[in-house]
């Protein structure tokens, strides 16, 4: 089945797109949610997986989790971070042991465990629901980066992985162009955009249309046909970076469009290209984003200009960018030198309100809630992931310092600014410390 879907590209993408439509009617999520966990897992189990069709289907998955979460395809909310756990756990057992054991990632996990024991939820929440909650996507991380860990992907199966992760992105662009209202019934302001975004989190709409961004120019740049014809190709782009910019949440676009340029510049090194084509280049690119950004301005009433720089809905300038979110980091600093072995796993919302007096949300940043919960041995985790991967940069060559960099900055930034609410940092993650090699060498 992996070989038919690959064989035929643009028709595994024109299903997708209807996909997306059959999403909008009641029968068809819970059906869709069940065959994509059930079908990999007796593919992976069949094939043993020879062909990396763990990979495959975890990218299908992690790229896929916020379409199937705003469809309400999974009947557990966390299923996409277990499927994604599964299917990397049964490649990982299954197929031949190629990479390296990575110690330090299984160092991490128990870290990770060690947090539970000051774990403490007010009486009537579910201490369940709060380790679960905040250790899913870490231990997806883990997981995935024992799985990666200087394992030696094709150059054939890493492309092939990526054009899984577009898969279920298509189909989400299709389901946001039904769900969304009239533009012109849309009260665009100075936040992040609900019903643009389908009626669901804007952030993490935004972080997976920003991953099929970044995703979608790669196979553009190695000539990788999606659609078979790349005017189609081009148009498809022009759309997902239309949708991303609608939904007003500015960490996903920007976080495709750092991971982007990162990608871009050790790929000109690599390829040595002169700098009249470079600018060639660099002129068609501004050209369309400026473009795309004009139309998606004039289309807000001028509101996106002001999303991105600060504003309010009346254009006045905001006191706080963040929406908030460097108010609940500075408290979660300040729970560490209070805390420094932590105050557990799940505990930092209601810590907050307990020593605050007021509601606040959950973290929206995980290094302020690896600091806050874990403490000291937060500490050690996080320089664990920032660090590792640094080595896999430094040994690669240019063509595998441009994946290693935009992998490892996707995560970065996103766990900044939406945590690890969805499997896809996390498995990102793991994609930045991979060895590429040539096909005949797998």
């Amino acid at each position: 089945m992996v070989r038919q879907i690959l064989q035929n590209k643009p028709l595994w993408i024109v299903i997708h797109l209807i996909i997306g439509f059959l999403a909008t009617l009641p029968f068809f999520p819970k059906f869709f949610g069940v065959l994509i966990v059930l079908l990999p897992v007796f593919i992976i189990y069949k094939t043993k997986n020879g062909n990396e069709e763990a990979f495959l289907f975890a990218a299908y998955i992690a790229s896929g989790e916020v379409f199937l979460r705003m469809t309400k395809a999974y009947f557990l909310y966390e299923t996409g971070k277990y499927a994604v756990i599964l299917f990397l756990t049964m490649g990982f057992l299954l197929g031949p042991f190629k990479q390296k054991f990575a110690p330090q990632y299984a160092f991490y996990v128990l870290l990770l465990l060690l947090g539970i024991v000051f774990t403490s939820v007010p009486e009537g929440e579910s201490i369940r629901k709060a380790i679960v909650f905040n250790l899913s996507g870490p231990i997806c991380l883990g997981i995935a980066a024992l799985y990666f860990y200087q394992r030696p992907i094709s150059n054939k199966n890493l492309k092939e992985g990526l054009f899984f992760m577009l898969l279920p992105i298509c189909s989400m662009i299709v389901y946001l162009y039904f769900r969304t209202p009239d533009l012109k019934e849309i009260v665009f302001g100075g936040a992040a955009n609900f019903k643009a975004s389908g009626g669901f989190g804007p952030n993490q709409v935004a972080t997976a249309i920003g991953l099929g961004i970044l995703v979608l120019t790669i196979l553009i740049l190695f000539k990788y046909r999606i659609t078979g014809f790349l005017p189609l190709d081009l148009i498809l782009l022009i759309y997902f970076v239309y949708r991303a910019l609608l939904t007003f949440s500015r960490g996903g676009s920007l976080t495709a469009v750092i991971s982007l340029l990162s990608f871009l510049f050790f790929y000109i090194i690599f390829k040595n290209l002169s700098v009249k084509l470079f600018i060639q280049y660099l002129s068609i690119i501004l050209f369309l984003s400026m473009s795309i950004w004009i139309y998606t301005s004039n289309v807000t009433g001028g509101m996106l200009n002001n999303r991105y720089t600060g504003k309010d809905g009346l254009g006045r300038k905001k006191v706080d960018v963040t929406s908030g979110r460097i108010a609940i980091l500075e408290t979660q600093f300040g729970d560490f030198f209070d805390y420094p072995l932590g105050i557990g796993v799940g505990s930092g919302k209601y810590k907050r309100k307990e020593m605050r007096g007021h509601v606040t949300a959950a973290s929206h940043n995980e290094i302020g809630r690896l600091i806050e919960e874990h403490g000291i041995i937060g500490v050690v985790i996080l320089l664990v992931l920032l660090i590792v991967p640094l080595f896999n940069f430094y040994r690669g060559n240019y063509y595998e310092k441009a994946f290693t960099i935009s992998f490892y900055l996707f995560w970065f930034l996103t766990i900044n600014h939406s945590a690890m609410r969805i499997a896809l940092p996390g498995f990102i993650y793991g994609l930045s410390l991979i060895r590429i090699v040539p096909d005949e060498a797998a």
